[in-house]
């Protein structure tokens, strides 16, 4: 080693120690003849300082340093003079006199401050991501990554786990996002797929008895990036066999709890809550939702079918929709352009309009409440808890719509109104999915998970009939603040079963064989119940750090148009490794 100690440790203790130092120039300070420094590596800070009347050689080199110069410095520990102590830092009570300089490697104008609060743009901060990882934050943030992993393998090993890597060259499977293709060489015309998932290698995991497994994984999926999106993420991967939906709900919550406590020394309450899927839509507009606030949606469907003569709301329930109402806090007082702000807020989640009421003192206010009875405009605020000075919105649309628009808006107004409490920490579970969803735009039902997800016993009459609708999954999300950090479910282990709910899904036996082949025949060989879950470790660690976006936690991240400003990716390929691959690029202006 260069070095005798961190830029991070050396304390009181060690006055009178000779030591080397190596790092980069944090900071200088000229106090006359005296040049004070601060020398910064991975572990802290440490002030070092050029005195002339000590050493007037090694002062001289000291002009030379210049911010971001990577240096060993060698020299011995004193205490700081009264009045000059750093309480903030570990090193605080210390200095290293310098009696030999080296510079390592010299800097240029750096395109932006290393420190933590910086104006630089998100593209200029990824195009020099390897400065970027240089200030303390990101690397606070890196740190914290590797504490969950940590205590993640640490904790599952001690459950009976094992590591097992599955392949990263796969076969492309249908029922999920678009794949990452990767062309063979030898099998010309042929295609690899970047797995999304381990899914089906970890179910013959569990056939080949394996009974406990589990991997941190990069997965990858070719989809629309959204701040809390990247094409290749890394998930916890899990599966077990011979058990039940609670067996995984448990061990999964007393995981979460240690990681809360030793990652960011946060304390959760265990068993976690359960909300029902319906349930979670009816009173948030989501299937996962932000439980830190109280406001919630309240179902007006019955009583506008039986009594209500409006005809907008009236004719949207006849034809199987729903109404849903909600009550803003203290948004009574806003303007008519806040109302039409958002009403184009709802607009933007499918919503054809957006109701309000003005609550008064002893009446409601809005250009419909005429079209209301008494008895109803009652209701409407009874219900709702509505009070002086509130308003109440209301969206008549179809379910997903009026839940998904009123949802939004929910989230928007406790955002606005500072309602939500960021320092707590709500983990529940949205369980009682529906297994199917039907796809309009495909004009099929599709799997609401994935099509290895169980189902209740009692509804195999509803798939056997073509009831799918009723058919309720034996899976669950984990939800933390308003985010989905993991998904999972008890999966079918019946060969018979898994082939029905192929043929539901549309895939013909010969593309059963084509796709799934090789996992509905190691099913002929006894595999065990079994169940599992998978959670989104950059989410958790952008949940745990606030940042608004999952590229603040990932060491080098692709933009919103899946680019890697730093390296260039994605890039075009010589003619030379198309034609080794049996490829023919058809470029955009050759079209």
């Amino acid at each position: 080693m260069i070095k005798t100690h961190t830029c991070g440790e050396l304390t009181v203790k060690d006055v009178s120690k000779e030591v080397s130092l190596c790092g980069w120039v944090a900071a200088r300070r000229d106090h006359g003849e005296i040049i004070f420094m601060d020398i910064r590596d991975k572990f802290g800070i440490t002030q070092i300082v050029f005195d002339p009347e000590k050493n007037k050689k090694i002062h001289e080199t000291a002009h030379e340093l210049r911010n971001e110069y990577c240096i060993k410095v060698t020299g011995k520990v004193v205490s700081r003079p009264e009045g000059t102590i750093n309480s903030n830092i570990v090193t605080g009570e210390i200095e290293v006199e310098v009696a030999k300089v080296e510079i390592l490697s010299e800097c240029e104008t750096l395109p932006f401050e290393i420190k933590d609060n910086i104006a630089a743009t998100e593209e200029v901060r990824l195009k020099y991501r390897y400065l970027d990882l240089r200030r303390p934050v990101m690397q606070k943030k890196l740190r914290m990554k590797h504490k969950a992993y940590k205590f993640i393998t640490n904790f599952l090993d001690k459950e009976g786990f094992l590591f097992v890597e599955t392949p990263v060259l796969t076969r492309s499977t249908p029922e999920g996002a678009r794949d990452y293709l990767v062309p063979s060489r030898i099998q010309q015309g042929e295609f690899y797929a970047l797995p999304q998932s381990p899914q089906i290698f970890k179910q013959l995991l569990m056939v080949s008895g394996l009974e406990r497994y589990f991997q941190i994984v990069k997965c990858f999926r070719d989809e629309d990036l959204r701040a809390d999106r990247q094409p290749e993420f890394t998930q916890l991967d899990m599966e077990m066999s011979f058990v039940e939906e609670e067996d995984v709900l448990e061990i999964c919550e007393r995981l979460f709890k240690g990681i809360c406590s030793e990652v960011i020394n946060k304390d959760v309450t265990v068993p976690f809550l359960k909300m029902d899927y319906e349930d979670a839509m009816n009173r948030y507009g989501t299937d996962k939702p932000d439980t830190r606030f109280d406001v919630f949606l309240h179902n007006f469907t019955t009583e506008i079918k039986e009594k209500c003569d409006f005809k907008v709301f009236k004719n949207v329930v006849e034809s199987g929709g729903r109404v849903m109402a909600l009550a803003a806090p203290g948004y009574g007082s806003i303007s008519r352009k806040e109302i039409d702000d958002l009403t184009a807020f709802a607009g933007e989640h499918g919503a054809k309009g957006l109701a309000y009421f003005k609550v008064e003192e002893n009446e409601l206010v809005s250009p419909i409440v005429k079209f209301f009875t008494a008895d109803e405009l009652k209701l409407f605020r009874e219900r709702t808890g509505a009070k002086p000075g509130d308003m109440i919105f209301m969206v008549a649309d179809s379910k997903e719509t009026a839940c998904g628009a009123l949802g939004a808006l929910r989230l928007k107004i406790g955002r606005d109104k500072g309602l939500i409490d960021k320092e707590r920490f709500d983990f529940l579970w949205v369980v009682n999915f529906p297994l199917f969803k039907f796809n309009k735009d495909d004009q099929r039902w599709v799997s609401e998970h994935h099509p290895f997800t169980s189902f209740r016993e009692e509804d195999l009459k509803f798939l056997e009939n073509g009831e799918l609708s009723k058919v309720i999954s034996k899976s669950y999300d984990l939800v933390l603040n308003g985010s989905e950090i993991g998904s999972g479910s008890i999966r079918i282990h019946k060969r018979d079963i898994q082939q029905k709910i192929f043929e539901v899904l549309g895939l013909s036996k010969e593309e059963c064989e084509q796709k799934f082949g090789f996992l509905l025949e190691a099913f002929r060989y006894s595999p065990p119940p079994h169940g599992g879950v998978a959670f989104g470790l950059d989410r958790l660690i952008t949940l745990f750090t606030k940042d608004a976006s999952i590229r603040e936690v990932i060491p080098f991240p692709k933009t919103q148009k899946g680019m890697c400003l730093l390296s260039g990716a994605p890039s075009q390929v010589s003619e030379n490794q198309l034609k080794e691959l049996g490829i023919r690029v058809k470029r955009k202006f050759d079209i």
